[in-house]
């Protein structure tokens, strides 16, 4: 089964990515999250919640944002291990990542 990931930095900006099986093999929830946990921390990213606690969908935001554009612009292997750990942390046939309106979809 394919995953279709898109990424929106605003109108006009908007990267896709289709996640196939194998794209994800060897991914499960809990590697997908430590993933993008370890990429939050390494961009320096800010936790929406100042309580402290980081939803998945914050994290994703977060990485997608402080990431910025030109990674998915780019649509190396940044972009696609992100697409891939989004789409086995969510687990969902279509996301859409709004970064501009700070939405997941």
């Amino acid at each position: 089964m394919s995953q279709h990931i898109t990424v929106a930095f605003g109108a006009e900006r908007e990267y896709e990515m289709m996640v196939h099986q194998d794209d994800a093999a060897g991914l499960d929830k809990n590697s997908a999250r430590a993933w993008l946990s370890h990429e939050f921390e390494t961009l320096e990213c800010t936790p929406s919640n100042p309580m402290g606690k980081i939803l998945i969908l914050d994290m994703i935001l977060n990485v997608a944002k402080y990431a910025g554009e030109d990674r998915f612009r780019q649509g190396g292997e940044w972009a696609k291990k992100f697409a891939a750990a989004t789409a086995v942390a969510l687990d969902r046939p279509v996301v859409r990542v709004d970064v501009a309106h700070f939405v997941v979809g």
